[in-house]
């Protein structure tokens, strides 16, 4: 069990994975990784059961699944510090015939990833059907789910919110990253998708919301949520996160959901985040 203090520093730590690995390819999605990491860390640092010895099945243990999955730069981070795979692998990201590319996938034997994701829309689905498999086989472990905010306006997404409270998929945790930005500006303008909370409520779901870049306020959400499990309903986290989270002129702007910085830029951004667990 790590403390707020420790998950913090490792925050900090994935924050410079995410701007080092984006910088070097010249690719990649930092703004939306930046804002999840402190998400990340608290599921693989304290929430979940999980074995980094890994298995695709996920016997009895808590799983995880990346919707959004072109933020895999965090999950990449996260894996890697958590003892998946070797931190210095991360130097390969987005490289030819690498394991760690753009979007995860399966072909390469990543270990952690379970499904190929970044085709947006389809992750749900993928976690729901995960869910109902651990029903099946009398495991009590758990699904999480993230997904994006612009993601939301995929209409697979609806299906599936609207199957799993028919369906008593209480043991599915679902997260949605509202940062409010997508690629091409802000759902404000690109199309507006509300209050989502009032929305999973009315199909059923219970719904908490959570500041996403609090460390204290996310590990005591996911903790609420563990408790809120095994009563017929599916839990949603409407999560608030700044897009960009901890790199000043990335925070708040669609314009870095896919941009990488120069190195002037990145020098910046790693000035502006403490080195606590070694680079790689």
């Amino acid at each position: 069990m790590a403390n707020i203090a420790e998950l913090k520093s490792i925050a900090s730590q994935v924050r410079r994975d995410i701007v080092r690995q984006v910088a070097d390819a010249q690719s990649g999605h930092p703004g939306g990784s930046l804002g999840c990491a402190d998400l990340l860390v608290a599921l693989y640092f304290e929430t979940m059961k999980h074995n980094t010895s890994f298995s695709m099945s996920g016997d009895h243990e808590d799983m995880f699944y990346l919707s959004n999955g072109h933020i895999s730069p965090v999950w990449y981070s996260v894996l890697a510090r958590s003892g998946y795979f070797p931190v210095k692998e991360l130097a390969t990201f987005r490289q030819l015939n690498t394991r760690l590319q753009g979007h995860p996938t399966t072909h390469e034997g990543l270990p952690g990833v379970r499904t190929a994701s970044g085709s947006l829309g389809q992750g749900l689905s993928v976690a729901i059907g995960a869910a109902l498999a651990k029903k099946l086989n009398n495991d009590p472990q758990l699904v999480f789910c993230l997904m994006g905010d612009g993601e939301q306006e995929e209409g697979q997404v609806w299906e599936a919110v609207m199957f799993a409270p028919h369906n008593k998929v209480d043991n599915l945790i679902a997260i949605v990253d509202r940062n409010n930005q997508q690629i091409d500006g802000s759902l404000d303008e690109v199309l507006d998708i509300g209050d989502l909370g009032e929305k999973y409520a009315a199909f059923g779901w219970e719904v908490l919301r959570m500041d996403g870049n609090d460390m204290e306020d996310v590990v005591a959400t996911l903790a609420k949520a563990k408790s809120l499990t095994g009563k017929g309903k599916p839990i949603f986290i409407d999560m608030k996160t700044e897009m960009g989270k901890g790199v000043d002129y990335m925070e708040g702007t669609h314009k870095w959901h896919g941009k990488a910085p120069d190195a002037e830029l990145t020098a910046k951004a790693m000035a502006q985040l403490e080195e606590t667990l070694g680079d790689y």
